[in-house]
């Protein structure tokens, strides 16, 4: 896979309002992992580790599961992302998992869709950093993507409005790397 230079992160020591207890967001890489194609970078097998919290209220809970990039299968050149876990909130344990469709952009970015095509967001890791937004009603999710390694990249949503107030941290790890394995 063709990786360009590393280019130096931006700090930042925005918690999104949230406490260091257990949700504490992993540490900022020093490092940033520019992607000059999303797709290639993204195909494959990752184990994904994810820490949820309600600011209004306090809750939090865990996901751990696995997330898998592959081709949709109709030719198009999209992937589907299929992640399948177990979510631990409060102590309650159930089984979760959701479906994206990406499409392929012209210049190695993608367009980020629900499994029934409506839009969620654009995705742009050509720097290893990309800032999104997405509106959900009245509420609006800011989305930070960071790739850190050739096997490792990290996401964090911060959702405000009337109905939500929370953040999500999550890694994505390459399985097969010599990291985690699920």
């Amino acid at each position: 896979m063709p990786w360009a230079n590393a280019v130096p992160a931006a700090r930042t020591a925005d918690t999104g309002g949230m406490s260091s207890a257990a949700t504490a967001p992993p540490s900022e890489p020093s490092v940033l992992c520019p992607v000059p194609d999303v797709l290639a970078f993204l195909t494959g097998r990752w184990t994904v580790d994810r820490t949820l919290t309600d600011l209004a209220t306090g809750s939090a809970g865990t996901y751990h599961g696995t997330a898998e990039f592959r081709a949709d299968g109709d030719g198009s050149g999209c992937l589907l992302h299929v992640e399948d876990g177990e979510l631990d909130w409060n102590g309650t344990v159930n089984r979760a998992g959701r479906t994206l469709r990406l499409l392929p952009g012209p210049d190695g970015t993608t367009e980020v869709t629900f499994a029934d095509g409506r839009p969620f967001h654009d995705l742009d890791l050509r720097t290893g950093l990309w800032h999104t937004r997405h509106p959900c009603g009245a509420d609006l999710y800011d989305g930070t993507f960071t790739v850190v390694s050739p096997d490792e990249w990290r996401v964090r949503w911060r959702t405000a409005g009337p109905a939500k107030e929370h953040v999500q941290h999550s890694v994505y790890r390459r399985q097969g790397s010599g990291g985690a394995d699920a």
